[in-house]
C-alpha cells in the first residue's frame, strides 16, 4: 500500500482477473458489446431470421418522457433489439430537434459524461422516430434539446425533461433437472430432482433470481465452503449473497472494512499474500458457478471504512474532519466532552449503570452542565467587544467609504440589524469553525453607523451604537444556540435509553472509557510516526451513520448539517465516513483507491448489493459501478433503499442503474399488507393481461443505422416501468418471524415468495428456522451443514418452491393473481403461462399471531373450467421454541415439518360453467401450505392467434359507408336505421357512445394499456357473454341493408363462438379485446386503404381526424340526401345531430366537405352531396336544414357561397374535377320559387348543370334576393318573430359588396336565436349580423375570381351577371366584380393601429374597440353599427378563401392579434374578451333572467368555437410565408402553428367520441351542452394540415 499523498494514485497489488466466467461477460477485447450491436443490425437479414424486437417510447409533445414513463427498465439483450424513441409529427421538437445521449450510438465504451447527438427528423407531416441498437446492458440517460418557438421570449434551446433507460444484464447459468415428476411428485436430490445439467446454459432473467445471503465467518474458511454450496444448490438457490468478505476492522463487523483490497483473513487455512487470497476466492466463486449452478454477490461498501483502517494515518483527508469540514469543530468537543464524562463518572459519583430514567436525568444534566461550561454559544455568535472594537478602529482610521446603502437614519435598532441580516452582511454566520468566527466586516459596519447614526459624532459614541445592533443580531443566535443544545441532550437521553435501558435495546453494562456514555462520532487516530505529519484537527475523522428522514440527496456531513452537533446521527462507531467530494481531482487518493476496489470485485463476483446506497451520493455511486461494469458489463446491482419516497427511488434506480431493489415480505404487518407486497412486487401481469396479447404490432424496421433494407420486427409500446424488486422473505439484517410473527409463519411466507414473478431471496436462518437475527459482530458459532435428504425448518417445501420459482420464470408464467379475503388470514397465489394455461396455485394460511392452532374460515377456491392436481401440502410443528444451538453449532427452532394428505379438488359445475374446487382440508393450522398444479381444460394455446387473424380479409371489401356502420353509429342513429336498437349498456358504467368498434375501445384502450382487469366492462364480460352476442346480432340484423357485413358477421361469430366454448369466465375479457381490437385495426386499416395518401401517409393525429369523415358520414333512414330513398348523409355533429330534420345542415356539410371529404380522397360522397344541393337550390340559396330534400328550410345567407367554395375545391382536387360543372341535376323546386311538395309532380320537372345553378347562385344574387319563408310562423320557428322570416339581399354596385339580413334574424353561422320569455331575449337574435359578414365577401370573392379564370379558359359558360347599375341594365364580368371587391375591400373593412389612419378607411373612430384588425361585417343595421367593430374569428375565413383582397402587412398583423385575444386552447374565442358582450360560458339550460345569456344566447358571444382554428391557421400560415418570419424558412411558421395543435391532439386520443367538439367554454373548459364530436371541427383541421403537408413535401 503506498504511503503519503504524493503520486496522487494507488498502486495495488497486481490481481489476476479470472477470465469471463459464466454469469460475467466481461469484456476483454477492442470490439465492445455495442459495436457487436451495430455489426447485428448491418448484416442482411436471411430468411428465416426471427423479427426484430422493438420497444417503443412514445415522448410527450414536449420531447420528454411523462412522468410514468421516465424511467424504462428494458430486458437483457441477448439478442440486440431496439429501442425506439417517438414522437408525434410536428410536435415543438421538430423544430431543429436534437436527441442527447450516453448511450453509445455509434458503438465504443460507454462513457457516462460522453454524450451523443442524433438529428430528428425535419418533415412536419411525418413522426419521429428515432431508433437506439440495444445490445449491452447499462444505464443511459437522454433528452432532446429544440429551439425555442416563433415569438417566445426564451433565446436559449429548450431541453426536454430527461429520461433514463436501464437495461439488464445477461445472466447466464447451468440449468436444473425438473423438481416434479411426470407424475407432479416432488423429486429428491436423491431421484435427481433439481440436479444441474452442466453441460447446458440458460439465459437467468432477473425475476428467476433465487438468493440466499450467506455470512462468510459462519462457514467458516473456503476450504469448507463445498458442502454450504451443495446445500444451497439443492435447495434451489442460484445465486449467494456474500456479506462482505474484505478483511474486517476491530469489531469485526463484515461492513467494518480495514482493507478494502484483502480477502479477510479467516477465510484461509494458511497466510496468504493479498493477491494469492484474491486468487483463491475467485477460484471457489467459479466452483460455485460451474459445478454447483450459482453465481455469486457480494456487498460493496463506499461510504465507511473501518475506524481500525490503517490508511487512515496516511490519508486522513479520506475522512471528514475540522481540519477539512471545520463546522465540525463544536460536535467534536461535544463529542470529547461525552468521552470525558464516561470516564470520570466514579471520579464524580455519577451511576456507571442505567437502571432507571432517574439515572439518564442524572447524567444528561451532568452533561448539560459540562456543556455550558465550555460555553458552546460562543461558535454561535458574535463577539461584542470585538466587533465594537474594530468598528472603532476601522473609524479613527479616517477611511471609512462613504454609505451607498439603503437609507438607515430613523430607523430603529431591531431594523437595522434586520438590515444587516437580510443583506448577507454576517459573514461566517454558521460557519461552526472557531469561537467568534461569526463576524461583521468592520469598515461596512463603521460605514452603516456613520450613516444611520448621524447625530453621533465620536468614534466611541459610534462603536458603542454598534455594539447595541450587534446586541440585536445575537439574539436570535442564542435562541439557536439554546435549541441545538436542547435536542442535542435530547437525542443523547434517548439513545442512553434505547442502549442501556429499553427491553428492545442491546442492554449495554457498566459505562467507561471503553464502553462510554453513547457511541463516539468520531475515531480519533493515534498519534504516530505516520500521523506525526498531519495537522492535529485532521486526525479526528466523523463516523458513519443514518438519520431519520434525511434527504438521501444531501451529504449530512456537510454545511449546513447541524446533525453531529445536535447528535442526530445514528451513529456507527465502528465506521469512519468516507470524503470523496465532488470528484475525483477533490481527494484522488481515495478515488483510485475504492476505484481498485471495485474493480477487483467486479472481476470474481456476478452481482453486488450496494450496502447503505440511500447515503451514497450519487455521482460516488454512478462512478464506481460505471468502473465495475467495465470490467463485467453484465454486472448485477441491487440495493435496499430507506429514501421514504418512491420518486426519490427512481431517482437511485435510473442514475446507479439499479437492476433490483430489495423489498422484505416481513414489513406486511397483516395478511392484507402482505398481500398487498406481493401483488406489488410480485404479481407480474395479472391473469388474462391484455397489453402483450392486444398492443403488440407486427411492422416493417428500418434500418437503425440509417442504411440497408427494412426488417421484420414486433413492436412493443412501453409504459414505464416501476424498479425491480428482489423479495426476500427476511433480509439477513432484520428480525426472525419468531420475533416479528411466529416460528410458524416462516413456512407460509418461505412458500408465498417464490410464487412471486420478481427475483427473489432469504437467508439460512430463516430456512432453518433460527430463533432470533443473529449478531453479525459478536456471533462466532458456524452453520450447520446438512448433507443428502436431511432437512431443517422449511427447507424441504422451500427446496419445491424454489426450484419451481425458477422453472415458471424460465417458462414464461408471468401473469399472476394474489388474492386474500377480508380478515382471512389466508394468501391463495396462483402463476400461470399465459398462452398454455398452464400454471400452479398455492394456499396458504399465514401465522401473523403466536399461539393459534385454529384452521380459521376460508372460502372454497373455485378455478373456472380449470383442473387442479395436488402436489404437496406441509404444515410446521414447532415444538418449542429456545435456543437450541451448540456452543460451536448455529441451530433453528426444533420442529419437523408435516406433510399433509392430499388434498383432491371437487368437480363442479353452474350456470357459469365447470369449474374445479379447492376445499381447505379440517387440518390445517396457520404455517400451512398446499401446492397445486392447474390446467386450463379445453383451451387451444392458439386461441390468441385464432383471434387475432384473418381480420384484414374480413373486413377488405367493406366500403366507408359500411365500415361507418361497424366502427362508429351513435344512440340516434342506430336507432333511426334500426327502428329502434340503440347503443349497449355496460352494468355500473353507462351506454358506449357508439354502437360499433369505437364505443368498445373507448373503454380498451385504457384497459389493454393498463391492464386494468378491475374496470366494469371486464366484470361484465367475466359474467356473461352478452356483449359477445349483442356485437354479433347488431351486425347480423343490418345484413339485409349492408350484405358485405355478412363476412365481418361470420368472423366474429366464429372468434367468439370459440372464447365462448372454450375460455373461462376470468380470461373473457382478455380475448374480447383481442377480437375488438384486432377488428379496429383492420377497420382502420381499411379506411386508411380507401384515404388518399396525405391520409393514408400521414400521421396519427391526421388520420385520427380522417376517421371523423367516416364516423359523420353514414346511413340512416330519417336523413338523406334523397327523398325517395335512403342516401348516406354527413351529419353535423354527434351525438345532437344525429338523425331526422337536425342531421344534415347546408352551411356545415360545405364547411365540412373540403375537409372531410376531399382532402380524405372521398370524392364520391363530396359529389353525392354537391349535388344533392344543387337540386335544392330556391331564391339563389340553398338550404340551411336539409330534412331530406322534403321540407328543406331557406334562411342562411352564406349557405351558397360555402357551397359553391366547395364546388371550386372539388374541382381543383378531385380527379377529372371540372366535369362536376356539367352534370345535370334535377331541380327539386320550380324555376318561379313556388313551394311544392316533394312528391308533387312540379318538384324535379326541369335539370340545371351544376355550372348554371353556380350562375344562377350569382345572377340571383345580383338582382336581389327578397323573400318571405315558406310556412313563416310558428310552426317553422317557434321561436324567430315575424319580421325575421323575411330574407333581404342584395349588392352594392359601388363596393361589389353583398349587403343583407335584419336584425331579427341571423343568416350566418352565428346563428344563436333568443328563446327566453323570462329574460325577455325570445325571438331576439344572439348575433344577427345584418350587413355584410366579412367572410361572406370573402366567399364571394373566391367564387368570381375561380369563375373568371374558368371562364377566360372557356371552362364556363357564362362571363358575368346582369345587373342593374345606375338605371342601367348590364353585364358585370366576374372580374369586373372581383375588381370592386379588391378595390373597396381594405377601405371599408380595415380597422387601422394608429387612429390619425381613420380618415383613410370608413372607420368610425368613435366606436372602435380593437384596432389593427378587420371587421366582422360591414354595414350593420341603424343604431348597431358598433357591430361592425366587434372583434371575431371570421376575418381569417376570408383571408384563406380570398387573400387577395388584405394588404399583406395589414393581414398578418391582424393574424397576430387573432392569435394573441382569440386563440384558446382548444378553439377560437366567439368574441373579443374585453367586449362587453363577451360571456365565455355556453349554458343553453340556463333560464335565468339575464339577457344576455338566458337560454344560451351567448352561443357565440365569447365560448370558443374549433372550427374558426383551421382557418386561422391556414391564414396565418399563408401571410407570414408571403411577408412574416416565414417568408425566409416556413418551417419556422409551421413549427409555430402546429403548436397550436397539440390540445386538440391530445383530446381526440382521449374523448370517448374520438373527435374534436362543437365548442369549449372560456378558456378550454368542458362545455356539456356543446357537441363532443363535430364534423367541421376535424374538417378544417384537415384543412390546415394537408397544406402543412404540400408544403413538407415541397420541402424535401
Amino acid at each position: 500500500m503506498p504511503n503519503g499523498r504524493a503520486s496522487g494514485k494507488v498502486t495495488p497489488t497486481p490481481i489476476d482477473i479470472p477470465k469471463p466466467h459464466i454469469g460475467s461477460a466481461a469484456h476483454a477485447g477492442p470490439k465492445t458489446p455495442a459495436d457487436e450491436g451495430l455489426e447485428f443490425f448491418a448484416r442482411e437479414h436471411q430468411v428465416g431470421d426471427a423479427p426484430i424486437q422493438v420497444y417503443e417510447l412514445p415522448l410527450e409533445e414536449d420531447g420528454g418522457p411523462n412522468k410514468d414513463r421516465s424511467y424504462i427498465r428494458l430486458p437483457p439483450p441477448t439478442k440486440p433489439y431496439v429501442l425506439r424513441l417517438s414522437l408525434e409529427a410536428g410536435t415543438p421538437p421538430s423544430k431543429n430537434g436534437v436527441l442527447k445521449t450516453n448511450f453509445p450510438l455509434e458503438g465504443g465504451s460507454f462513457g457516462r459524461d460522453k454524450y451523443y447527438e442524433r438529428k430528428l427528423p425535419t418533415d412536419l407531416s411525418k413522426p419521429i422516430q428515432l431508433d437506439l441498437a440495444i445490445s449491452a446492458p447499462g444505464a443511459f440517460h437522454y433528452w432532446i434539446e429544440y429551439d425555442p418557438p416563433m415569438f417566445s421570449a426564451k433565446t436559449e434551446r429548450i431541453k426536454g425533461r430527461e429520461g433514463y433507460f436501464n437495461v439488464d444484464p445477461i445472466l447466464k447459468i447451468h440449468p436444473r433437472a425438473s423438481i416434479l415428476s411426470d407424475t407432479l411428485k416432488p423429486l429428491s436430490v436423491a431421484a435427481g430432482g433439481g440436479k444441474l445439467l452442466p453441460n447446458k446454459t440458460v439465459n437467468l432473467p432477473l425475476d428467476g433470481i433465487a438468493i440466499l445471503t450467506v455470512v462468510s465467518k459462519w462457514m467458516g474458511p473456503i476450504s469448507q465452503w463445498r458442502p454450504h454450496l451443495a446445500e444451497a444448490m439443492e435447495r434451489g438457490y442460484n445465486m449467494l449473497h456474500f456479506t462482505p468478505l474484505q478483511q474486517r476492522g476491530e469489531s469485526r463487523s463484515p461492513y467494518s472494512i480495514e482493507d478494502q483490497l484483502a480477502y479477510d483473513r479467516e477465510l484461509f487455512d494458511e497466510p496468504l499474500s493479498t493477491h494469492e487470497g484474491a486468487v483463491q476466492m475467485a477460484g471457489m466463486l467459479k466452483i460455485a458457478r460451474e459445478e454447483y449452478g450459482l453465481l455469486s454477490m457480494t456487498d460493496v461498501v463506499l461510504n465507511h471504512t473501518s475506524n481500525s483502517t490503517k490508511w487512515l494515518y496516511d490519508h486522513p483527508e479520506a475522512g471528514y474532519s475540522p481540519q477539512n469540514t471545520p463546522h465540525l469543530t463544536p460536535a467534536l468537543e461535544l463529542d470529547d466532552a461525552i468521552m470525558r464524562l464516561s470516564a470520570t463518572l466514579v471520579s464524580r459519583s455519577l451511576p456507571t449503570k442505567v437502571t432507571s430514567q432517574q439515572d439518564i436525568a442524572t447524567l444528561v444534566n451532568a452533561l448539560r452542565d459540562d456543556m455550558r461550561a465550555l460555553n458552546f454559544w460562543q461558535y454561535y455568535v458574535l463577539d461584542s467587544t470585538t466587533e465594537k472594537t474594530k468598528v472603532k478602529a476601522a473609524l479613527a482610521s479616517g477611511k471609512v467609504p462613504q454609505w451607498t446603502g439603503d437609507n438607515l437614519i430613523g430607523k430603529t435598532v431591531v431594523e437595522i440589524a434586520q438590515y444587516v441580516t437580510t443583506h448577507g452582511k454576517v459573514e461566517n454566520l454558521r460557519a461552526f469553525s472557531s469561537r467568534f468566527c461569526t463576524h461583521v466586516d468592520p469598515t461596512f459596519a463603521a460605514s452603516l453607523v456613520k450613516s444611520a447614526f448621524s447625530e453621533l459624532k465620536t468614534p466611541e459614541e459610534l462603536s458603542e451604537a454598534w455594539g447595541r445592533v450587534v446586541d440585536v443580531l445575537n439574539v436570535p443566535l442564542y435562541g439557536e444556540w439554546e435549541e441545538d443544545t436542547r435536542v442535542a441532550l435530547d437525542n443523547v437521553s434517548n439513545r442512553i435509553r434505547y442502549m442501556r435501558l429499553d427491553d428492545n435495546g442491546p442492554k449495554l453494562g457498566e459505562i467507561s472509557a471503553r464502553m462510554p456514555l453513547v457511541e463516539t462520532y468520531f475515531t480519533r487516530l493515534p498519534k504516530n510516526s505516520r500521523t506525526a505529519k498531519h495537522d492535529p484537527s485532521a486526525l479526528a475523522v466523523a463516523n458513519n451513520g443514518w438519520i431519520w428522514g434525511a434527504d438521501p440527496l444531501q451529504n449530512f456531513a456537510l454545511p449546513p448539517s447541524k446533525v453531529y452537533l445536535r447528535r442526530e446521527v445514528i451513529v456507527w462507531g465502528d465506521c469512519v465516513k468516507l470524503r470523496f467530494g465532488n470528484a475525483p481531482k477533490d481527494n484522488p487518493w481515495l478515488w483510485a483507491y475504492i476505484k481498485a476496489y471495485v474493480k477487483q470485485l467486479a472481476g470474481s463476483f456476478d452481482g453486488f448489493r450496494m450496502d447503505n446506497c440511500h447515503s451514497t451520493p450519487l455521482h460516488v455511486g454512478t462512478y464506481f459501478l460505471d468502473a465495475a461494469r467495465k470490467v463485467n458489463p453484465n454486472l448485477y446491482v441491487c440495493a435496499e433503499l430507506f429514501t421514504g419516497s418512491e420518486e426519490m427511488d427512481l431517482v437511485f434506480v435510473s442514475h446507479l442503474g439499479i437492476n433490483s431493489l430489495i423489498r422484505e415480505s416481513m414489513n406486511g404487518w397483516d395478511p392484507q399488507e402482505m398481500s398487498r407486497l406481493l401483488y406489488r412486487h410480485g404479481v407480474g401481469k395479472p391473469i388474462g393481461s391484455m397489453d402483450g396479447a392486444c398492443l403488440t404490432s407486427k411492422e416493417e424496421l428500418p434500418n437503425p443505422l440509417g442504411h440497408g433494407a427494412p426488417r421484420p420486427c414486433i413492436v412493443t409500446p412501453l409504459q414505464g416501468s416501476a424498479p425491480h424488486a428482489l423479495l426476500f422473505d427476511v433480509t439477513h439484517d432484520n428480525e426472525s418471524p419468531l420475533h416479528k410473527r411466529s416460528a410458524e409463519d416462516a413456512l407460509s411466507t418461505g412458500s408465498l415468495v417464490p410464487f412471486a414473478w420478481c427475483a427473489t431471496g432469504s437467508n439460512k436462518g430463516f430456512d432453518d428456522l433460527y430463533p432470533k437475527l443473529l449478531d453479525l459482530v459478536n456471533e462466532s458459532r458456524k452453520y450447520e451443514v446438512l448433507t443428502g435428504e436431511e432437512d431443517r425448518g422449511i427447507s424441504r417445501m422451500k427446496r419445491i418452491l424454489n426450484h419451481l420459482h425458477v422453472e415458471m420464470v424460465l417458462g414464461e408464467y408471468n401473469e399472476g393473481h394474489v388474492h386474500q379475503e377480508n380478515e382471512a388470514s389466508y394468501i391463495v397465489t396462483h402463476r400461470v403461462q399465459h398462452t398454455t394455461q398452464k400454471g400452479y396455485l398455492l394456499v396458504a394460511h399465514t401465522a401473523f399471531h403466536k399461539g393459534s392452532k385454529e384452521r380459521g374460515w376460508i372460502k372454497p377456491v373455485q378455478l373456472r373450467r380449470t383442473k387442479a392436481t395436488f402436489i404437496a401440502g406441509a404444515t410446521i410443528n414447532v415444538t418449542g421454541y429456545e435456543d437450541i444451538s451448540s456452543k460451536t453449532t448455529l441451530l433453528g427452532l426444533p420442529s419437523k415439518l408435516e406433510d399433509l394428505p392430499p388434498c383432491i379438488p371437487g368437480q363442479g359445475s353452474d350456470a357459469a360453467g365447470p369449474y374445479s374446487e379447492i376445499r381447505v382440508p379440517e387440518y390445517f393450522p396457520p404455517g400451512s401450505v398446499m401446492l397445486f398444479e392447474t390446467q386450463m381444460d379445453g383451451l387451444r394455446p392458439e386461441l390468441e392467434e385464432i383471434c387475432k387473424q384473418g381480420a384484414d380479409e374480413a373486413f377488405a371489401d367493406l366500403d366507408l359507408v359500411e365500415l361507418n356502420v361497424l366502427l362508429y353509429r351513435a344512440d340516434g342513429e342506430e336507432r333511426d336505421a334500426t327502428d329502434g336498437h340503440g347503443t349497449y349498456d355496460i352494468p355500473a358504467l353507462g351506454t358506449n357512445v357508439y354502437c360499433g368498434l369505437e364505443g368498445w375501445m373507448t373503454h380498451l384502450r385504457h384497459i389493454m394499456q393498463y391492464n386494468d382487469l378491475g374496470h366494469p366492462l371486464c366484470a361484465h364480460l367475466r359474467n356473461g357473454t352478452w356483449a359477445m352476442d349483442w356485437t354479433v346480432n347488431r351486425l347480423t340484423k343490418q345484413q339485409t341493408t349492408f350484405p358485405k357485413l355478412r363476412v365481418p358477421v361470420a368472423w366474429f361469430n366464429e372468434r367468439f363462438n370459440e372464447i365462448k366454448a372454450t375460455s373461462a369466465d376470468f380470461l373473457r375479457p382478455k380475448y374480447f379485446a383481442i377480437v375488438i381490437y384486432e377488428a379496429y385495426k383492420a377497420a382502420r386499416r381499411v379506411v386508411m386503404d380507401q384515404c388518399s395518401d396525405f391520409v393514408s401517409s400521414g400521421h396519427s393525429f391526421t388520420q385520427d381526424l380522417a376517421l371523423v369523415s367516416v364516423q359523420m358520414h353514414g346511413l340512416v333512414k330519417s336523413a338523406s340526401l334523397d327523398p325517395v330513398k335512403a342516401v348516406p348523409s354527413l351529419a353535423a355533429g354527434l351525438p345532437h345531430f344525429s338523425a331526422n330534420w337536425a342531421r344534415c345542415w347546408g352551411r356545415d356539410v360545405f364547411i365540412s366537405l373540403r375537409g372531410l371529404f376531399l382532402t380524405t380522397g372521398n370524392f364520391t360522397a363530396a359529389k353525392r352531396h354537391i349535388l344533392a344541393f344543387c337540386s335544392t337550390l330556391k331564391h339563389g340559396l340553398i338550404p340551411n336544414l336539409l330534412d331530406s330534400i322534403r321540407n328543406p328550410r331557406y334562411n342562411s345567407r352564406d349557405s351558397p357561397w360555402w357551397m359553391v367554395q366547395n364546388i371550386q375545391d372539388y374541382v381543383l382536387s378531385a380527379p377529372d374535377g371540372i366535369s362536376i360543372l356539367a352534370e345535370s341535376v334535377p331541380r327539386r323546386f320550380p324555376a318561379d320559387d313556388s313551394w311544392v311538395a316533394w312528391n308533387d309532380p312540379r318538384a324535379y320537372a326541369y335539370h340545371s348543370t351544376v355550372a348554371e345553378v353556380i350562375q344562377e347562385i350569382l345572377q340571383r344574387h345580383a338582382n336581389g334576393i327578397h323573400f318571405r319563408e315558406h310556412n313563416a310562423g310558428p310552426n317553422l320557428d317557434m321561436q324567430m318573430t315575424d319580421a325575421g322570416f323575411n330574407i333581404d339581399i342584395y349588392v352594392d354596385w359601388k363596393s361589389g359588396i353583398i349587403f343583407g339580413g335584419n336584425k331579427h334574424n341571423c343568416g350566418t353561422w352565428m346563428d344563436k336565436m333568443g328563446e327566453s320569455y323570462k329574460a325577455g331575449n325570445k325571438g331576439v337574435p344572439g348575433t344577427p349580423r345584418d350587413g355584410a359578414p366579412v367572410e361572406i365577401t370573402g366567399l364571394l370573392a373566391s367564387a368570381l375570381r375561380w369563375l373568371d379564370d374558368l371562364s377566360s379558359k372557356g371552362q364556363f359558360p357564362f362571363k358575368g351577371v346582369q345587373a342593374e347599375i345606375n338605371g342601367k341594365r348590364r353585364l358585370v364580368t366576374y372580374k369586373e366584380w372581383h375588381s370592386l371587391l379588391k378595390e373597396s375591400f381594405e377601405y371599408n373593412y380595415y380597422v387601422p393601429v394608429d387612429p390619425k389612419d381613420d380618415v383613410k378607411y370608413n372607420c368610425q373612430t368613435s366606436i372602435v374597440n380593437r384596432r389593427g384588425i378587420y371587421k366582422d361585417v360591414y354595414g350593420s343595421g341603424p343604431g348597431r353599427e358598433w357591430s361592425d367593430y366587434q372583434f371575431r374569428p371570421n376575418y381569417p375565413i376570408a383571408m384563406v378563401v380570398a387573400p387577395e383582397l388584405f394588404d399583406p402587412a395589414h393581414a398578418l398583423g391582424a393574424l397576430r392579434l387573432v392569435d394573441e385575444v382569440l386563440k384558446g386552447p382548444l378553439g377560437m374565442r366567439t368574441l373579443d374578451p374585453i367586449d362587453q358582450q363577451y360571456h365565455g360560458d355556453y349554458d343553453n339550460s340556463n333560464d335565468g333572467t339575464d339577457f344576455a345569456i338566458a337560454k344560451g344566447l351567448n352561443y357565440h358571444q365569447g365560448p370558443e368555437w374549433m372550427w374558426p382554428m383551421g382557418y386561422f391557421l391556414r391564414a396565418y400560415l399563408y401571410f407570414d410565408t408571403s411577408v412574416g418570419k416565414g417568408s425566409e424558412d416556413a418551417n419556422e411558421t409551421l413549427q409555430y402553428l402546429l403548436n397550436s395543435l397539440l390540445p386538440a391532439r391530445r383530446h381526440i386520443v382521449t374523448a370517448p367520441w374520438a373527435g374534436i367538439p362543437e365548442l369549449t367554454n372560456r378558456d378550454g373548459d368542458y362545455c356539456r351542452d356543446a357537441c363532443p364530436t363535430q364534423a367541421w371541427s376535424a374538417s378544417t383541421l384537415l384543412d390546415f394540415l394537408e397544406d402543412v403537408h404540400h408544403i413538407s413535401q415541397a420541402n424535401l
